[in-house]
């Protein structure tokens, strides 16, 4: 490990979420003096307000609706559903909102951590606190994002909550108005609208989960309403207020009360904090930093700016955990001088932790029409495969792929093990595995994955068989 000198670093990150903390340890196991800071909690937004949390949440909804399920492949079964059990289990695995562990961990690696606010004020110098730092080598950022709000008249002034609030809830309200119907929204208003809170979902957009498929948006809204929830897309909010009782929010007019207020309607990468005007750069107009295939900051001209990387949300290349531990990686083999690929992004992964789960890779099938493919579509309902016949009640899903001649563009998978069965699917995608190799494997039967072959059938054009002749029907 080397050694600071006075307030100079071999390298400086910014910002602690998943790919900095990632890179901040790498480093300093390799040796490097690495000065590593955070304004707020080491290890960032997915161990404490997202992925940990949200899906220790949403295992225990599941749980209680698979229970609901026993009469019809069971038995009888008595499900008395007590959130302060799913709450523990989120403090616990959340460690308190406490970042102890993760700052232990790099300082064992030799790396300095400081909590404080920092800002750029030159490509390899940064000041926390007012208090200046310099680093040799290069400065990372990885500052992330934080929840955003929509401009609502009356919103600023109300208690509302983000996914940083709703995480910590130990009782349940008993009404719920969920402003935002992407992956945050939908997955804690499903599980909170199974531990019987009613909820109201409202989205501006057209559809539920926009950046899906359509399909996809169809069948999730349908899953929603069977659970309970008032599901309404395509709404205008122009006000909201806050009184003792509760909120009031005015939708196309019309009044829609709730006692508690969840806004999951996007997120901020926060840029003019950041300091970027001291290396050229202008946040008047941009959301997100502009990097090369490499990670590297280009300055408003284009230009690289000599000794500066960024990575994570605030990059934009895919607001996901394991997208800047992948990028992370890109950064730590130029710093260390090894050998690697450039940064791509053709297929990248993600999933949605909804009942049924929504995994997607690639392009879909308007996007794969908008860049001019001769575009092939196939898609085949789970329920229409043996293992759906097998699971019963709670099999809803889809798997749709996109493809053009022989090569796999994207797709989608939905499904109780919808995220698990993307693997395939991403591996064929980011490999290029031609269309014509995949209908030649063999599909473990009764799988979910399974179904995928039968999409690649309709790919052909004919009708999709099951994988193999159900005992059900």
């Amino acid at each position: 490990m080397r050694t600071p000198v006075g307030d100079a670093y071999d390298v400086i990150v910014v910002g602690l979420g998943p790919g900095g903390e990632f890179a901040a340890n790498k480093l300093a196991g390799a040796g490097l003096s690495v000065l590593a800071v955070d304004k707020h909690l080491a290890g960032g937004e997915c161990p404490y307000y997202g992925c940990v949390p949200s899906k220790l949440m949403m295992r225990g909804a599941t749980a209680v609706v698979e229970a609901r399920h026993a009469p019809g492949v069971s038995g009888e079964c008595d499900v008395r559903p007590d959130w302060k059990a799913v709450a523990r289990r989120v403090a616990r695995g959340t460690h308190g909102w406490d970042d102890t562990a993760s700052v232990e961990r790099l300082q064992e690696r030799g790396a300095t951590v400081l909590h404080g606010e920092a800002r750029l004020t030159g490509a390899r110098s940064v000041e926390v606190d007012g208090t200046p730092y310099s680093a040799s080598r290069a400065v990372l950022l990885a500052t992330g994002t934080s929840p955003a709000a929509p401009p609502i008249d009356g919103l600023a002034d109300t208690p509302f909550w983000t996914n940083r609030d709703i995480v910590k809830v130990t009782d349940l309200p008993r009404t719920m108005a969920v402003v935002g119907a992407g992956p945050i929204g939908c997955e804690l208003a499903q599980a909170f609208a199974r531990f019987g809170v009613d909820v109201t979902l409202l989205e501006a957009g057209e559809r539920i989960l926009a950046k899906e498929e359509p399909e996809v948006s169809a069948l999730m809204a349908d899953v929603l309403r069977r659970d309970g929830m008032t599901v309404r897309s395509g709404v205008g909010i122009s006000r909201v207020t806050h009184r003792d009782d509760g909120f009031v929010l005015t939708v196309d007019g019309e009044e829609v009360r709730a006692e508690r207020l969840l806004v999951a309607a996007g997120r901020d990468t926060g840029l003019p904090a950041i300091g970027l005007e001291s290396v050229g750069i202008d946040t008047e107009d941009r959301t997100f930093v502009d990097v090369d295939d490499h990670l590297r900051v280009r300055d408003d001209d284009g230009a690289t700016v000599e000794g500066l990387w960024a990575l994570g949300d605030v990059v934009g290349k895919g607001l996901f955990t394991h997208v800047a531990k992948y990028q992370a990686a890109v950064v730590i083999r130029q710093l260390l001088g090894e050998e690697g690929p450039a940064a791509d992004y053709s297929a990248v992964p993600r999933v949605t932790f909804t009942y049924p789960e929504v995994g997607a890779v690639g392009l879909t099938e308007a996007q794969a029409r908008e860049a001019g493919h001769d575009v092939r579509v196939g898609v085949v309902d789970i329920k229409d495969s043996s293992r759906g016949d097998l699971h019963g009640e709670g099999n809803d899903g889809l798997v749709k792929l996109v493809a053009t001649g022989d090569r796999l563009l994207g797709g989608t998978s939905v499904g109780p093990m919808g995220g698990e069965v993307l693997a395939m699917l991403t591996t064929a995608v980011h490999a290029g595995v031609p269309v014509s190799v995949l209908k030649s494997m063999i599909y473990a039967y009764p799988t979910w994955h399974g179904v995928v072959r039968q999409a690649l059938s309709a790919l052909g054009g004919t009708a999709p068989q099951r994988d193999a002749p159900s005992p059900l029907g």
